[in-house]
């Protein structure tokens, strides 16, 4: 019978390159802006720094999370060819090594061994990684999908507060654009907790936290440079 029973892990490919490239399209345009016009740019100015970032930004996601991820893949395709040559050169060791795994877990040594060999003969490699590595399928690295994700997130979180810049009067801009980035933060926490079963509160504080420094610091810059951040 196969196992359909679904558990939060399974989100873990996607969910965190999703909410980085939000947090960040967010934060980081958000913060652009408010430094922007701090430093008493014009209007279109403002709305033209933004839409660069947005899209230098959604380059720059994508690029280092498939590079960082693709990273991570290439050192678990380096270990499971080792352990395929371990295997190759010295089953009965590999047994050994796997039936040890199984008792510290708790399974009586004979039967550790029968579970070790049984596994091993239906998928060595397979029961290695999974027990002895760590790896699996549901944790894996998948570069593509990390690196299109955070792109995607990241134009759409970038989205949010460029749309309020284009709709908000100059003289106001600040407060508009950091009031509803901090409460699109928070939203973004509370979706993220939930997907992720994590407390609500502690997910939406966190990010609107984070999120409130960085555009403080960043209106700061603007306002004491007197140009463009």
């Amino acid at each position: 019978m196969r196992h359909t029973e679904r558990h939060r892990t399974q989100h873990i490919g996607w969910l965190r390159a999703a909410v980085l490239g939000a947090n960040d399209g967010i934060v980081s345009t958000a913060s652009l802006i408010v430094g922007v016009a701090a430093a008493s740019a014009s209007h279109p100015g403002i709305l033209l720094t933004g839409i660069a970032g947005l899209v230098a930004g959604a380059m720059s996601m994508a690029a280092g999370e498939y590079v960082s991820v693709h990273s991570q893949a290439d050192t678990e395709k380096a270990d499971l060819l080792r352990e395929r040559r371990e295997l190759d050169a010295d089953r009965p060791s590999e047994l050994r090594e796997l039936t040890a795994i199984y008792v510290a877990r708790g399974v009586e040594r004979q039967l550790a061994q029968q579970v070790a060999h049984q596994l091993m003969e239906h998928d060595d490699l397979g029961a290695h990684a999974r027990d002895e590595l760590g790896m699996s399928d549901i944790v894996s690295a998948r570069p593509l999908q990390a690196a299109l994700s955070s792109a995607f997130s990241f134009a759409v979180g970038a989205m949010l507060p460029l749309a309020v810049t284009a709709l908000a009067p100059q003289q106001a801009l600040i407060t508009y654009v950091s009031a509803t980035s901090l409460a699109f933060l928070a939203l973004l926490g509370v979706a993220a907790a939930k997907v992720g079963g994590a407390g609500v509160w502690a997910g939406a504080w966190r990010v609107t936290f984070w999120g409130a420094l960085a555009m403080a610091i960043t209106a700061g810059v603007g306002k004491l440079f007197g140009a463009v951040v």
